[in-house]
């Protein structure tokens, strides 16, 4: 029985494709997922990389890491935001991310924190206030932006009205991407 669920959400912005990739046990953040779910996790973030190039734009992770973090459970955002426009040399990061193992280091260590990757790189930074809404402001939005006509954050009743026809279209096309013969995990598997 696979220990990941995904789902399809409510979009923030007015486009398909934000996906959820959620542990069916309890776990915080991601830095506290243990070991023995890191392959599993990796094939199910790769499973999802290779249905949002199939469908809609290279993929962005996203992880609260319990900083900021509205649901109290962990669950890292995959949008299809085509990449981002971070620049390393900007140095707001405190970790390149090259495994799962760094991020459950940083969070044994450090605490809180909050998780970006593409598809070129991935990073963890520390969680200050300033650089959590650059990010978001600066970088992610830019995603947001290169993708829609959005040009402001939705409210939450805004993204419940309009997000049902976008969420079930989501949900179409990744059973067509499991039908074609992909097949990790879907939102209802009890694998």
């Amino acid at each position: 029985m696979s220990p990941w669920m995904l789902k399809s959400v409510e979009p923030i912005v007015r486009f398909v494709g934000h996906i959820l990739i959620i542990p069916k046990q309890h776990y915080t953040c991601y830095g506290a997922v243990p070991a023995e779910l890191d392959t599993e996790l990796a094939t199910l973030k790769q499973e999802v990389e290779q249905f949002f190039v199939r469908f809609y734009a290279p993929i962005v992770f996203w992880e609260h890491g319990v900083f900021r973090q509205t649901v109290f459970h962990a669950h890292l955002h995959c949008f299809p935001f085509g990449g981002t426009e971070y620049d390393p040399t900007e140095s707001l990061h405190s970790l390149e991310v090259h495994a799962q193992d760094d991020i459950r280091k940083w969070y044994a260590t450090h605490g809180q924190y909050f998780y970006m990757a593409d598809t070129n790189s991935a990073f963890l930074f520390a969680p200050q206030m300033d650089r959590y809404l650059h990010i978001i402001r600066d970088v992610l939005w830019y995603g947001v932006t290169t993708r829609t006509a959005q040009t402001a954050w939705r409210s939450q009743q805004q993204r419940y009205a309009e997000g049902t026809p976008l969420i079930q279209a989501t949900k179409e096309k990744w059973q067509q991407f499991q039908q074609q013969g992909a097949g990790y995990v879907d939102e209802t598997s009890t694998r």
